[in-house]
């Protein structure tokens, strides 16, 4: 459909036999009485000026509509409100997919207006024998809520069900079984030093940029040089996006020289161009392997002959902050194998792999990759340990963008060395 008639607003229209003033709003009729009163008019424009707050969505009776249906109505509205300024999605619109996904399995067909404290329960149990993980299950639970009083507040609910959702409390440690999270902590720095061999040149810039800045990793990606100020001794990065930006905080990222010198073999690019782009990074693993090639050019493949011409999948401009994870989880792997029984052997085909895995070997082999996987986010716990250790709390919490001191303290480690000096002292 044109763009022009997705925003077009339905006109007032006349049915003739009848006299009647009326609208068309989603395939239906509403008449508006007869149209030589002023009142026909005035409902028209209040009936518009609804439909245009309700994210054009037809008028609904509350004691019908089904929660499949206000999940339906809820994620149009999710999909326009939870976005970046540039259109992308944020990932809001994903932590909303997975928390109503057991919503619409288990009550999909059910009145929205029935929905009771014991159904969200039921729903909360599901996830917990789904395995997830308590504070998981708790944001889930919010997110669900949240979904129930954006339906109150465009009456397509009685506000009697919110209401009666919240008295539903979160998950409380120790007194359910539900499985706590594993804390996330510092990478060991063996660790991220065993993967440098396994990761393109713009993923280990990644890497390094976070240890030295404390930056998150979706500020990382989407680092660009019209976003960074080189005119003094240490640069600074203001990110178009971040993660408070809807609060009205602001971000600065500060690098000094070590900083710069990993970004200077990236900064000769277009000013708006994305700094680490997957693209460049395929096109750096092709020349390698060209330039480990034993077999004469004459001979086999020559370089860019066995390409497909209309992949279905292409090398984006920039990482994102789920292949940048993949990247490193990937390069994990590599540098630390699982033992033999459980490693996928040369040659052999993914679902061949997969099937010869017995259930306990699956299970032995995701407790290998939870042991020796890391993920970019505890890159900000070693960036956060390191500054407070060095320079106190403070500066920590400005370096890392938070607002409180407090928020600081669960990224950094607490230095225990001094603790048990002051111990030794006192006595």
């Amino acid at each position: 459909m044109p763009a022009r008639s997705r925003n077009r607003v339905p006109r007032y229209r006349i049915h003739k036999a009848s006299g009647q003033g009326y609208v068309v709003l989603s395939g239906r009729p509403i008449y508006l009485g007869r149209h030589d009163k002023p009142e026909s008019r005035r409902r028209y424009h209040q009936i518009i000026a609804e439909w245009l707050a309700a994210g054009r969505q037809p008028p609904s009776q509350p004691d019908l509509i089904t929660v499949k249906e206000l999940i339906v109505r809820f994620w149009r509205h999710a999909q326009t409100y939870y976005v970046h300024p540039d259109g992308k999605p944020t990932s809001q619109q994903a932590a909303i997919r997975s928390a109503l996904r057991p919503v619409k399995q288990l009550y999909g067909d059910t009145k929205a207006c029935v929905f009771s404290p014991l159904a969200l329960k039921a729903v909360r149990r599901h996830m917990i024998d789904q395995g997830l993980a308590r504070t998981t299950i708790n944001y889930a639970i919010d997110k669900i809520k949240r979904m129930f009083r954006w339906g109150v507040e465009n009456e397509l609910i009685t506000g009697s069900v919110y209401h009666a959702l919240q008295a539903v409390q979160g998950l409380r440690r120790g007194r359910c079984d539900a499985r706590e999270p594993e804390p996330v902590g510092p990478v060991p720095p063996e660790m991220i030093d065993a993967i440098k061999p396994f990761v393109p040149q713009p993923v280990w810039a990644m890497i390094q940029l976070q240890l030295l800045t404390a930056a998150r990793a979706g500020e990382i990606v989407a680092m660009r040089p019209c976003d960074i100020d080189m005119s003094g001794r240490v640069w600074t990065y203001q990110p178009a996006e971040h993660k408070t930006a809807h609060h009205g905080h602001g971000r600065i990222i500060y690098m000094g020289p070590r900083a710069q010198g990993v970004l200077r073999p990236f900064l000769a690019r277009p000013l708006g161009a994305y700094l680490f782009s997957p693209a460049e990074a395929m096109a750096e693993r092709r020349e390698a392997r060209h330039r480990q090639r034993t077999t004469p050019l004459s001979c086999g493949n020559r370089p860019g002959s066995n390409q497909v011409d209309q992949p279905a999948r292409q090398p984006r401009d920039a990482y994102t902050v789920a292949a940048y994870r993949r990247a490193i989880a990937y390069a994990c792997d590599r540098a630390f194998p699982p033992p033999a029984p459980l490693a996928r052997q040369p040659k052999e085909t993914l679902a061949a792999w997969k099937t010869r895995l017995t259930a306990a070997q699956k299970a032995e082999l995701a407790a290998w990759r939870r042991e020796h996987r890391w993920h970019p986010h505890q890159l900000r716990h070693n960036a956060a340990t390191e500054l407070r250790r060095e320079f106190g709390v403070e500066t920590a919490r400005v370096m890392l963008g938070h607002r409180s001191a407090a928020v600081t303290e669960v990224y950094a480690e607490l230095d225990r060395v001094k603790a048990v000096e002051a111990a030794l002292r006192v006595g």
